[in-house]
């Protein structure tokens, strides 16, 4: 994970990168696995887990793109409405656009097909469905996590996770 001079996630690059950024001093290893390492013939370095960039970098607004596939990731690939995975999934308007519905972080969740059609052209209230979880804008620093399979515990303080 590489973290701004503030210590505030920016992206996940490969280890090459890292060590890379390392080597030119352009950034500083915070947290280490222990576990690994990167073995040269003389010698044995640190390998990074978490890496620091020495100069702040000033990075505009993230902001994510409103998509399906961002959609699906930020519900977690669950339906909104009945919390099955399992199932085909769908992108959902909670307020029909037939009602004035638009298409927004707000009124767009996962649905999967058999909730989306017993729902139809209806708002959930109308439909007498209640949503497990409520629509909300994400932060890049959720994509991040979806980037990888599974979270190295050193990143959690930097993710807000901890």
């Amino acid at each position: 994970m590489v973290l701004n001079q503030s210590y505030e996630p920016l992206t996940i690059c490969t280890i090459k990168k890292a060590v890379l950024l390392i080597f030119l001093g352009k950034a500083e290893i915070v947290h280490k696995d222990e576990k690994k390492s990167i073995r040269t013939v003389r010698m044995n370095f640190p390998w990074p887990s978490v890496i620091r960039i020495s100069k702040f970098i000033k990075v505009p607004y993230k902001k994510v793109i409103l998509s399906r596939k961002n959609i699906l990731r930020r519900d977690n690939y669950k339906c909104a409405y009945c919390g099955r995975s399992d199932l085909m999934l769908t992108v959902d308007h909670i307020i029909p656009k037939s009602k004035g519905g638009n298409d927004s972080w707000e009124n767009l969740i996962t649905a999967c097909t058999k909730c989306n059609n017993i729902k139809g052209d209806r708002t959930p209230d109308e439909a007498n469905m209640k949503l497990l979880t409520r629509p909300y804008k994400p932060s890049h620093v959720i994509f991040i996590k979806n980037i990888v399979s599974k979270i190295d515990e050193k990143w959690k303080p930097y993710l807000y996770l901890s």
